[in-house]
């Protein structure tokens, strides 16, 4: 049994036999989050296509979207990983489309800056630098599953509004 917060690689089905759910489907990424290698990558990249929907939205309606879907995924993904037998399941990156929005929030839309805000997001979910790894070891269920990459994407944030202001 992993110790609360550490992802498990192995579940008793398969994530792809979810994907006609729709709650599944988005806490899989719309099917992301179930490429084999690097999913959450995957699961990244996805939601940076999404945001390509909705980044002309103004900020206090994007804002409002990534805490609906911060709070939407607290049900979905705890509701995957029920399903899949397994806290954190790789496959569900629902988390990391909100968390790579939140680093998009009020960027520059050039493609260089959406490319930095997507690698500082990745660094930031992969590292895990404090607190990010100790919340993803100490939150359970949903939240916990959610609020690591919501913090890495504020820190990625923070770094591309230093990186603007030129600091």
């Amino acid at each position: 049994m992993p110790i609360l917060g550490e992802a498990m690689t192995e579940s008793v089905i398969h994530p792809r036999s979810l994907l006609r759910d729709p709650g599944h489907c988005l806490a899989l990424g719309l099917g992301s989050g179930c490429i084999r290698r690097a999913p959450g990558t995957w699961g990244t990249l996805a939601g940076l296509v999404l945001y390509s929907l909705v980044f002309w939205l103004p900020a206090p309606l994007y804002l409002g979207l990534i805490a609906a879907g911060f709070l939407a995924g607290i049900y979905l993904c705890a509701r995957t990983a029920r399903a899949l037998g397994v806290h954190d399941h790789p496959a569900i990156v629902w988390d990391e489309f909100v968390g790579v929005w939140l680093a998009l929030a009020l960027q520059p839309t050039a493609p260089g800056w959406l490319l930095l805000a997507f690698v500082a997001f990745r660094v930031f979910d992969i590292a895990k630098p404090w607190p990010i790894g100790w919340l993803d070891r100490r939150m359970p269920g949903g939240l916990g599953i959610m609020v690591d990459d919501v913090v890495a994407g504020a820190y990625a944030l923070a770094l591309m509004a230093l990186l603007q202001w030129g600091v």
